[in-house]
């Protein structure tokens, strides 16, 4: 090879070897565009890496949200609501069985009640006493209004402690002391319960006569407590208060116990009349009850003194439907006009009694 083509052989080869690192440079560099195309993330590539690699697995912390799990206290309040609610249902059914103060004084519906009593033994003569009230809620006032009809309505103001108290406190005379009032009523939260009563005594000559109750009703674990209070004027025995506590609890499905303590005050006597009793009522099937009560009564004027006893067994029957029964009670008294001697009586009753519900 001449001497002179060597130089030239050497510029070829150079010229060669640079073109061929441009041509491979071109496509790595065209590889390379090509393939970040091909791995460019998108909108879905992302969102699967977010629910495949989580934030925490790549180093970043998230704060843990707490379960939310039911207090304890809210599940133990359901079944403790239903038997409140069961219990309260119970003690009402009682009442009403029974002919019961409560049930006509509280009771939102009409209520009429209709008495026939004799009494044999200790404070009767075996005539028949015959008594009645009615209170008949007025259209249009949603049940706040109630037209009364009322005989000796002086016996509605003093509670109920003694079961049928009537038995003997009353002469076993026919009543001749009609009243007729207006009430208004209202109950607030199932606990208070308000009533407003003005009418007159149907006499000569008239005379006019006022009362307000209140009541509050508390539930404590298993016990329910009552508290009424009453205030009154009429023109025959003047200004009084009566304050009544009544503590209950169900010992059964079918069984109640009352304890009921009641005092009440007259201005013009300037004496408390006490009572203390406790019953207990027992269910027997949907037509029969017993109730059974061991009570004693007393008074301060003109001192603190214990006005006498007693035992008592109250049999209920419903003859007809849900409104005519029949009552038979056999009592024992110890009075303190007699010395505290046994004075047995037997009391029969048949009752009418009506609610609207």
């Amino acid at each position: 090879m001449p001497a002179s083509s060597v130089p030239a052989l050497c510029h070829c080869r150079k010229f060669l070897l640079v073109r061929s690192v441009c041509v491979i440079f071109l496509f790595m560099f065209i590889f390379a565009r090509k393939l970040i195309r091909l791995v460019e993330p998108s909108p879905a590539m992302l969102l699967c890496s977010a629910l495949l690699f989580p934030l925490k697995s790549m180093g970043a912390t998230q704060p843990v949200q707490p379960i939310q799990e039911p207090e304890l206290m809210d599940v133990l309040d359901v079944p403790r609501e239903y038997l409140s609610e069961k219990f309260v249902t119970f003690a009402s059914d009682i009442d009403r069985f029974f002919g019961g103060e409560r049930n006509y004084q509280e009771s939102n519906e009409s209520v009429f009640q209709l008495d026939v009593t004799r009494i044999s033994g200790y404070g009767g003569d075996n005539s028949l006493e015959f008594s009645g009230r009615a209170k008949l809620h007025l259209p249009g006032t949603e049940k706040k209004l109630h037209l009364l009809v009322e005989s000796d309505p002086e016996q509605n103001v003093s509670g109920e402690t003694t079961q049928r108290k009537s038995a003997v406190n009353r002469k076993t005379t026919t009543s001749n002391r009609v009243s007729v009032g207006a009430r208004y009523e209202k109950e607030k939260d199932d606990r208070w319960h308000y009533s407003t009563d003005a009418g007159i005594k149907i006499r000569a000559p008239l005379e006019p006569f006022t009362r307000a109750r209140v009541s509050y009703t508390i539930r404590e674990g298993e016990w329910m407590k009552k508290t009424t209070g009453t205030v009154f004027w009429f023109n025959s025995i003047g200004v009084g208060q009566s304050t009544q506590y009544d503590k209950e609890r169900q010992l059964s499905e079918k069984v109640l116990f009352r304890a009921s303590s009641g005092a009440t005050w007259l201005h013009d006597k300037q004496n408390f009349d006490l009572g203390q009793s406790f019953t207990i009522y027992h269910t027997l099937n949907d037509r029969n009850a017993v109730s059974y009560q061991a009570s004693a009564s007393g008074a301060t004027h003109p001192q603190w003194q214990v006005n006498g006893y007693a035992l008592l067994l109250v049999y209920r029957h419903r003859l007809h439907r849900n409104w005519m029964f029949f009552e038979l009670s056999p009592q024992v008294h110890f009075p303190k006009d007699r010395d505290f001697q046994a004075s047995p009586l037997v009391s029969m009753r048949l009752e009418i009694l009506f609610e609207n519900k």
